[in-house]
């Protein structure tokens, strides 16, 4: 047989960083080495390339990247109507990833979404046809639409249910008469009158969708629901007319009834799994007082913003920007947006975000970031990419879904015939292959994986902690080791001073004084540190001079003094005296030591210990990781007596100290080989890389953009308690992810041979059905009601 090679096509891709001919020269002879490109041409004008061949727009993308250049693309999201299961899921999927221009996707059954990556300036129609060619729907993705017609379906869908029960009413009260050995059903006529508008008008939906699918050579729950009640309605039709007392007009009715009852289910919770999303959208507010030149306010709407305005938030408003105070004060409460629940008091200079709440006082603000560039509209960003992610368990799911309708149809195939052989009869025989196909419902697969997910992200940022995508998700689950950033981590990041040694003849008092005058104006952290403990800023110094590396000294009250290390005390020729004890305990705890030197009296006169205090909460969350049987350990690269006494007192076991920025990475890499699997908390750019390199990166929300974009998980405020929440929630939405698919294979496994075998009726079959997406969807809305412990 000869090889089968995929046929040559030429293909366009846009890219970026080319400046000159050398340039499109370059990413010309990278594309030329891919195998399979039999021509390549760059326009550097349009900075796109053509390439002609049989190599995959992936393998030119990567080749054009390796040539160190960019490829232009964008993310987005298409709506989809009409999915039922995971096999309509995968179908679309299928269809997507064909159109040229797609570099991944990944369809959600939960949210009803597809989430691509493409090439920027692919035309939507291509996207909008793929999907209307594999048989679904391809609905507006803009937010208001949406919103607008949501209150409507679900109007509709409550009348079409009550509507399909009111006419199952009189086969249910059959059926339940049965269960007491009394026999009743409506007269043949009444059946055939009440089961044609269910079968056909209210259950037309599963044609439609089976059609599609059968056009696209596949198959989904539809098609297994269409065959089945149509198998069961036209057997009763033909026994009506051939005047057959024994009718089954309630297999199919049923059915459909128990079918429509189970989707409607499922689609209320799945807006109840997607709800963070909306919620978090709908801080925003509508209108915003925006401050003129000229001082009026003006009410406008949130869209007229833009960054650079004035803008007037009055008490109990939402603050409709990101911004800068620049007159007043107020409580602001934060809880929406990170989860801390105490109000944060906002003054002149400090930043406040979109959607939270001034309480008690007015604000005028600058706004820096407005609309998709407020911090709000980036969470809510994280948030959906998180819930559109494909976990890594899902391929098995994806697996099975492929083959699943088909090898339905087949067992319902072979039931038919084993019951004929048997010498069951034609009826009978229908009705056990129409019950396997009813009983088998690839739903509850398609929904177990995606509804944890959503759930579980969705508590996850309501607590204040952001999960990029599905993976950390599994990450988290095996996580054995915490490794905790010392600065600005696990201590506040800013030196207090811990205590003050006046040598013998200098006053407390007098000491502060006189180091406040030498550090006034400095903004070094430990003058910082010195100003908040003296309670202002006094008089300078006279004669100011900064030593580098040392201190600083100056004449304070017509007397020179200086203030600095232990070396600018050795140079100056003066020694501890009687405060050597005393910095000998204070070195020993980690402090950091600087001295108030007489230079003239060659003299200590008084010692400043400052130390990094821990943050609150630190300790209880280091206790809270024990008891998640989580091992603890620092990096940092402060002295080893610095790092052993924050970790001593913090009950942190392990330590690695004096490690460089470039170091840190290599330790996690450590850790690893040692068994273990590592999550790094860090929040500064030396903490990037060991983020990135650990199993599970989670970066405190106060640090750096190159710290939160290494890690996995971003915490929206700098409370060390919510690392062991992360742990929680995590392991919680992944416990409920093993639950559903467990349930949804169980649920298969045992449902199928019943049906075959003749234990199960259609329609106890189709309730059933109803009853295991149900479930699942139900488990995981538990999920909802969790909350981070504070």
């Amino acid at each position: 047989m000869p090889d089968q090679h995929p046929p040559s096509q030429t293909l366009s891709l846009p890219v970026t960083g080319m400046t000159c001919a050398s340039c499109a020269g370059r990413v010309e002879r990278a594309l030329k080495r891919v195998p399979g490109v039999t021509a390549a041409r760059v326009n550097l004008a349009s900075e796109r390339v053509e390439a002609e061949g049989t190599a995959s727009l992936a393998e030119l993308a990567a080749a054009v990247e390796k040539a160190g250049y960019g490829v232009g693309e964008i993310t987005q999201d298409v709506a989809v109507g009409g999915m039922t299961c995971a096999s309509c899921a995968g179908r679309v999927e299928q269809a997507l990833r064909k159109v040229p221009g797609v570099l991944e996707v990944s369809v959600n059954l939960a949210t009803e979404r597809a989430h691509l990556r493409t090439l920027a300036g692919l035309d939507p129609a291509l996207l909008a046809a793929a999907v209307e060619k594999a048989g679904y729907k391809p609905l507006r993705t803009e937010a208001g639409p949406e919103e607008t017609a949501q209150p409507a379906r679900a109007r509709r869908d409550v009348a079409e249910l009550a509507l399909a029960f009111a006419l199952a009413a009189p086969f249910l009260v059959g059926m339940a008469g049965m269960l007491f050995g009394r026999h009743w059903m409506p007269p043949g006529w009444m059946q055939l009158l009440l089961a044609t508008p269910l079968q056909f008008w209210l259950g037309w939906r599963f044609y439609r969708a089976g059609w599609a699918a059968l056009k696209a050579r596949t198959g989904n729950m539809d098609l297994l629901v269409a065959i089945g009640t149509s198998a069961a309605y036209g057997l009763s039709l033909v026994q009506l007319l051939q005047g057959e007392p024994h009718l089954y007009f309630e297999a199919s009715a049923v059915v459909i009834a128990f079918v429509l009852l189970g989707r409607f289910f499922e689609a209320r919770a799945k807006r109840a799994t997607g709800a963070a999303i909306a919620e978090l959208l709908a801080l925003r507010p509508r209108t915003a007082r925006r401050l003129g030149a000229d001082g009026r306010e003006e009410e406008v709407p949130i869209g007229a913003l833009h960054a650079g305005d004035r803008v007037v938030v009055r008490p109990g408003e939402r603050i409709p920007a990101d911004g800068s105070v620049e007159e007043g004060a107020a409580g602001v409460d934060e809880s929406a947006l990170t989860g801390e629940s105490r109000p944060v008091e906002k003054n002149p200079g400090d930043h406040v975000a979109t959607g939270t709440v001034a309480l008690d006082g007015r604000l005028v603000l600058r706004a820096t970031a407005v609309g998709g560039d407020t911090r709000l509209a980036q969470v809510a960003a994280l948030v959906q990419a998180a819930q559109a992610s494909r976990a890594p368990v899902q391929k098995l799911v994806d697996r099975v879904s492929a083959v699943f309708v088909p090898a339905v149809v087949g067992i319902a195939a072979l039931t038919f015939l084993g019951w004929l052989l048997a010498g069951g009869g034609v009826a009978p025989a229908i009705l056990h292959a129409v019950a396997v196909l009813v009983i088998a419902c690839p739903c509850a697969l398609g929904l177990a994986t995606p509804a944890a997910i959503m759930a579980g992200t969705g508590a996850a940022a309501r607590a204040g902690i952001l999960v990029r995508d599905a993976a950390a998700i599994e990450q988290a689950g095996q996580i054995t080791l915490v490794a905790f950033d010392k600065t600005g981590t696990l201590t506040e990041g800013r030196p207090r001073l811990a205590v003050l040694y006046p040598a013998p003849g200098t006053s407390r008092e007098a000491a502060l004084a006189a180091a406040a005058s030498l550090q006034a104006g400095s903004e070094h952290p430990l003058a910082r540190a010195v100003l908040e403990a003296a309670g202002g800023y006094p008089l300078p110094a006279e004669a100011f001079r900064a030593l580098p590396g040392r201190g600083v000294e100056g004449v304070v009250e017509d007397r020179r003094l200086a203030l600095g290390s232990q070396r600018l005390l050795a140079e100056s020729g003066a020694g501890p005296g009687e405060l050597a004890a005393a910095a000998q305990a204070a070195a020993a705890e980690g402090q950091t030591l600087s001295w108030l030197i007489d230079p003239a009296g060659r003299r200590a006169l008084a010692l400043f210990a400052f130390a990094d205090m821990p943050r609150a909460g630190a300790a209880e969350a280091v206790q809270a990781l024990a008891a998640q049987h989580v091992r603890t350990a620092m990096v940092s690269g402060d002295s080893p007596a610095a790092a052993r006494a924050v970790a001593q007192q913090l009950g942190i076991g392990a330590v690695a100290a004096e490690v460089l920025p470039e170091g840190k990475a290599e330790q996690v890499a450590a850790w690893q080989r040692g068994g273990a699997r590592v999550a790094m908390v860090g929040d500064g750019v030396n903490d990037a890389a060991a983020l990135a390199t650990a199993d599970l990166g989670i970066a405190m929300g106060s640090g750096t953009d190159a710290a939160i974009a290494a890690a996995h998980v971003t915490l929206l405020r700098s409370d060390p308690q919510l690392v062991p929440a992360t742990l929680a929630i995590t392991r919680a939405t992944l416990a409920k992810i093993r639950q559903n698919l467990a349930w949804a294979f169980g649920f298969n496994t045992l449902g199928i041979p019943l049906a075959a075998l003749g234990y199960l009726s259609p329609a106890l079959a189709g309730a059933a059905m109803a009853f295991s997406s149900v479930a699942v969807l139900s488990n995981a809305l538990l999920l909802t009601r969790w909350k981070a412990r504070a």
